[in-house]
């Protein structure tokens, strides 16, 4: 019995000895740090989602704030449409034997014909509504259109100036969302006033439109001059589309982070406090031609897409001559209708973007939470002092809280201050932490420092978006070369012998 408890023990000290090579194993340990931080790709994933729905709330309730406001805008240039009836002529026998021609009005169509010359002087003045910590960029603009008209070619369309009605001649002015107009719209004809109608079904030619009926007596009365003035509201973005055979914008608002996106970028821009911008664009890449004739066809279609992060411009346009010609002749198609890439867009874009830093901030969470695991790994070697697989996940966990943090701190005082907040407390967070397993202080400090410098780096990042890559990849490349050459000081075949 004596010696079957003393074989007993010999096989429970072998055993014993056999688990603690295995859980002081440097290679096991590394391979589990590497698994852990597979694991810890979850819940950075989770935040990722959770900044996604924040975005979205925020998108919705923008969306909401904007329709009692007014959405994005669209202003064109006017267009006049003049009336003629389709009459058909058919033969019929009468009562006597004899047959005789009769003329039926089968429909009536309409001849249009664009502005000659255009300038658009709009005036903005955006700001800032809030609905709790959610917020959406309005404005108010005061538009200024003024410009002329010249003659129709009658015989390019082969109607006779007498089959057209002139007396019920109109002019049609589009925008996007009547309900941002805050006042009736002040519109002169040669010098007059003439007031101007609702929104008209039979001529929808725009998404909403105004129309003003013209006193026009025959061809020659065309060769007129314009203005229109109008307080114009809306939200996001103001749109201009350049149906002018010669349109010029000038563009000034109290903004200072307007994106100028669209089919035209400004000839001439400022921007600081204020920003002013101008363009001056020539009717060569308009879809639609100076005339033409027909049933009313739609003038463009407006998606509300945000230029300013659009990647996909690559939108099919048309012949020139080829939707010219399919437009005098009343056939249209997707490809003669304008769109968002065909106008002059200014996006007025907020200050600072909280949920795209935060998004952008997160996608560097995977590479933090590498370095700094190689770091307490380096630490813990040359140190000569062991931090438990346990302790590697609260660490972890806590690195993964920092970007919880920092996008719940950013909805109330702004990205920036958010961002020193969650990092100092991370920092602290861990480097006391590390103190409390090591019982030593300078290591506590150096591994503070090794956080900052990877917040501040990724910080430094965000801030260069034109040399982020390159200043990213340098970053890192230094980094790497620090740690090899630490590395070079470590013997790392006594891990072997061991």
């Amino acid at each position: 019995m004596e010696n079957n408890s003393l074989n007993q023990g010999t096989e429970n000290s072998s055993q014993k000895t056999l688990i603690e090579k295995i859980t002081d194993s440097l290679i096991l340990k590394i391979f589990v740090i590497f698994f852990l931080m597979l694991i810890l790709l979850i819940p950075l994933g989770l935040i990722g989602d959770l900044i996604s729905e924040r975005n979205n709330r925020e998108s919705n309730v923008s969306t909401e704030i904007a329709r009692k406001w007014g959405l994005e805008q669209v202003v064109t240039s006017p267009i006049i449409a003049v009336p003629y009836d389709i009459v058909l002529e058919t033969v019929e026998p009468s009562s006597d034997g004899k047959s005789s021609s009769i003329s039926r009005t089968v429909k009536t169509e309409y001849a249009y014909l664009m502005a000659d010359q255009t300038q658009i002087q709009a005036d903005v003045e955006p700001t800032v509504l809030k609905r709790g910590i959610y917020q959406a960029i309005v404005y108010n603009s005061k538009i200024n259109i003024k410009g002329n008209f010249k003659n129709f070619d009658l015989d390019k369309l082969k109607i006779q100036a007498a089959d057209l009605k002139w007396n019920e001649a109109k002019l049609v002015f589009g925008i996007q969302d009547i309900k941002g107009i805050s006042a009736s719209p002040k519109f002169k004809w040669d010098g007059k006033e003439y007031e101007m109608g609702k929104y008209e079904q039979d001529l929808r030619l725009f998404n909403q439109n105004l129309t003003v009926d013209l006193p026009l007596e025959g061809n020659e009365s065309l060769n007129k001059s314009f203005e229109i003035n109008m307080d114009l509201k809306g939200s996001k973005s103001l749109n201009f589309l350049p149906l002018a055979n010669q349109t010029k914008i000038m563009a000034t608002g109290k903004w200072s982070n307007p994106s100028f996106n669209g089919n035209f970028l400004p000839d001439e821009r400022e921007v600081g406090e204020t920003f002013k911008a101008s363009w001056n664009i020539p009717d060569f890449s308009r879809k639609q031609p100076q005339q033409w004739k027909g049933d009313p066809m739609r003038i463009y279609d407006f998606s509300g897409i945000d230029l300013a992060n659009e990647a996909d411009g690559n939108i099919s346009y048309q012949d020139a001559a080829s939707a010219s010609v399919a437009a005098a002749n009343g056939v249209t198609d997707s490809q003669t209708l304008a769109n968002d890439y065909d106008m002059v867009q200014i996006n007025f874009l907020p200050n600072v973007d909280n949920y795209q830093k935060s998004t952008r901030v997160t996608k560097y969470g995977a590479l933090v939470i590498a370095l700094t695991f190689i770091s307490l790994v380096f630490m813990e070697i040359i140190k000569k002092q062991r931090v438990h697989i346990i302790q590697y996940v609260l660490i972890g966990f806590a690195m993964v809280l920092f970007y919880a943090l920092l996008l719940a701190i950013s909805e109330h005082i702004g990205f920036n201050m958010a961002y020193l907040i969650a990092a100092i407390a991370t920092i602290v967070l861990i480097s006391s932490f590390i103190k409390a397993i090591t019982k030593d202080m300078k290591s506590a400090l150096n591994f503070a420092a090794i956080l900052t410098l990877f917040y501040t780096f990724i910080f430094v990042l965000l801030q260069l978006r034109d040399y982020s890559l390159i200043v990213g990849t340098v970053g890192l490349f230094i980094i790497l070369a620090v740690l090899m050459r630490l590395s070079t000081k470590i013997n790392w075949y006594q891990f072997e012998k061991q």
